[in-house]
C-alpha cells in the first residue's frame, strides 16, 4: 500500500507529511454528503495504514492529523453502518487528543461526540451516556451555556436518556437545546427542526401528544422549506408527525393531560 511504503521508508517527518497530505485530501463533510463517500472508499485503506504508524505515547509528528483522520474515518464507517469497525478508530482518535491536549479540551469533546454516536448506534446506551455528559461539561466550560455546540451535546444526551426510558429527565435538556438553537440560528433553521423533532418525540413518550403535535408540524414545515417535499429528512419528519397524530387521535378522551 502506498501510504505504508512511504511511511516505512521515511520516519517521523515522512509520517507527518503523509498524514497531512491525507487529511488535506480526505473530505471533511461525510454525514449527509454521499457525494464524498466514493472518495472515502478509496482513501480509507491508506488512512488506516498511515495512522497505524502513529505512536500515541511518543506523540509523533502529525498527531492532530492522525486524530482528525481517524475521526473522519470512524464517521465514514458509521454512516456505512460498519459500526464495529468504526468504534476502535473513534476510541483511538479520542486517546490521541486526550494525550495531546488533556481531558478537558474542546477537541476532546468532538471526539467524544463521534464515539458516543457510534455506541448509540450499537445500542450501548449505558456506555454512551457518560461520554455525552462529559462532552456537555467540556463545551459548557469552553464556550458558555448558550453555544450551539452545547445544544448539540444536550440533544445527544436527551436522546440517550429517552432511549434509556427516562423521558422526564430528557425533556428539559431537549427544551434547552431548542432554545439555544433558536437564539443562535433563528426560528426556521434546519438545526431548529432537528431540536423540535427531538422534543416532540420526548413529549410523545410522555403521552403529552397535544404538545408534541405542533412541534412536529413546525419541524416538518422547516424541512419542507429547506429541503423540499421529497427529501429523506422531510419524509422522516412527516412520518413522525403522522405517528404523533395517530396516537393523539387514539388517545382523545383517554388522557386528561391532553
Amino acid at each position: 500500500m502506498a501510504a505504508d511504503r512511504l511511511v516505512a521508508g521515511g520516519g517521523d517527518e515522512m509520517l507527518g507529511a503523509v498524514l497531512s497530505l491525507l487529511r488535506a485530501d480526505a473530505p471533511r463533510q461525510i454525514t449527509g454528503a454521499p457525494q464524498n463517500w466514493p472518495r472515502w472508499a478509496v482513501l480509507l485503506p491508506h488512512v488506516l495504514a498511515a495512522t497505524s504508524h502513529f505512536d500515541i505515547q511518543r506523540q509523533d509528528a502529525g498527531g492532530a492529523d492522525a486524530a482528525g483522520l481517524l475521526d473522519r474515518a470512524a464517521t465514514y464507517l458509521q454512516v456505512q453502518a460498519r459500526l464495529a469497525e468504526a468504534r476502535p478508530l473513534a476510541e483511538r482518535a479520542l486517546a490521541i487528543d486526550e494525550t495531546a491536549y488533556g481531558p478537558d479540551h474542546p477537541d476532546v469533546a468532538i471526539r467524544l461526540t463521534v464515539l458516543l454516536y457510534i455506541l448509540y448506534g450499537l445500542g450501548q446506551l449505558a456506555g454512551a451516556r457518560p461520554l455525552a455528559e462529559r462532552a456537555l461539561a467540556i463545551d459548557e466550560a469552553a464556550y458558555g451555556p448558550d453555544h450551539p455546540a452545547v445544544a448539540t451535546d444536550l440533544n445527544y444526551l436527551a436522546l440517550i436518556l429517552q432511549d434509556l426510558g427516562e423521558p422526564a429527565e430528557a425533556r428539559p435538556l431537549a427544551e434547552r437545546a431548542l432554545a439555544i438553537a433558536e437564539a443562535a440560528y433563528g426560528p426556521d433553521h434546519p438545526d431548529v427542526a432537528t431540536r423540535l423533532n427531538s422534543l416532540a418525540l420526548i413529549l410523545e413518550d410522555l403521552r403529552q401528544l397535544a404538545g408534541a403535535r405542533p412541534l412536529a408540524e413546525r419541524a416538518l414545515a422547516i424541512a419542507e422549506a429547506t429541503y423540499g417535499p421529497d427529501h429523506p429528512t422531510t419524509a422522516a419528519l412527516r412520518a413522525n408527525l403522522s405517528l404523533i397524530t395517530i396516537n393523539r387521535d387514539q388517545s382523545i378522551g383517554e388522557d386528561p393531560a391532553d
